[in-house]
């Protein structure tokens, strides 16, 4: 059973799983959809193409599935799409996509984006991820599993952002940042791997020996990147892990914070 207080809007075409509750005063508008569990809380506006997943935590005056902030979009029926068991903390907006892209902004599972933050549109968002307070991705972004952006920490737009990542307070992250590096500055500068991060996350003292020496192989060598990427594949057939970061540095089209 849904629990909508008596002073929200709630439009006939939005549909609310069970357990769903809404607080006073939000507007939840056209085209929207939210999964059991999921809790919204006052003055919030959720609208568009929207789909919201199971049991994430909705806090007051957020801004969850508005037009993008794009000057060429024309109204294209785009969408945004929420995972499950996220909390998005006060006043954050996520916007939809665009027509000259995928279409849809999407943000995975159990993810915690604190107060001010933004999603701008066609932004893929994977899971478990820490954005805090005022950390703010531009258009197109890519932010890969388990990162977690420092407050105040600004994304370009098109830039990707590999999985484990760690940006300080205040980056400025103007190029492509590979899995498990440790960033800060403006603009941000490599400072090794997330090693805390990572061992948190269970990887044992031969993986971090591994990426280590992949960190060396790739920022400290002074080999062309070319030639590091060789290496790094040759290191990655002895450390299944360092896979991901050849992976990445074969796909970076902005080039690599260095």
């Amino acid at each position: 059973m849904t629990d909508v207080h008596p002073t929200a809007i709630v439009d006939p075409r939005a549909r609310l799983a069970a357990g769903v509750r809404v607080g006073p005063y939000t507007v939840i508008d056209g085209d929207v959809e939210v999964g059991e569990g999921t809790t919204i809380g006052a003055h919030c506006v959720l609208t568009g193409h929207t789909r919201i997943g199971r049991e994430n935590r909705i806090f007051h005056f957020c801004s969850i599935g508005e037009a993008n902030q794009d000057k060429k979009y024309r109204g294209e029926p785009t969408r945004l799409v929420i995972g499950d068991r996220n909390t998005i903390r006060e006043y954050c907006s996520l916007n939809r996509g665009t027509a000259q892209d995928r279409g849809e902004t999407t943000v995975g599972h159990d993810n915690w984006i604190m107060a001010y933050c933004h999603v701008a549109h066609d932004c893929v968002v994977g899971s478990h991820t820490v954005f805090a307070n005022h950390a703010t991705l531009a258009g197109h972004v890519w932010i890969g599993d388990h990162a977690v952006l420092g407050g105040f920490t600004g994304v370009h737009q098109f830039v990707r952002v590999g999985a484990h990542v760690m940006a300080g307070v205040s980056s400025v992250v103007l190029q492509d940042v590979p899995p498990y590096v440790t960033v800060a500055g403006h603009p941000c500068a490599p400072h090794g791997i997330n090693a805390e991060g990572l061992k948190r996350r269970g990887f044992g003292p031969g993986a971090l020996a591994a990426l280590k020496q992949a960190y060396k192989t790739l920022y400290r060598s002074g080999l062309p990147l070319a030639e590091a990427r060789e290496a790094l594949a040759a290191q990655a057939a002895q450390a299944p892990e360092v896979q991901a970061l050849v992976d990445f540095l074969a796909t970076s089209t902005r080039g690599i914070v260095r």
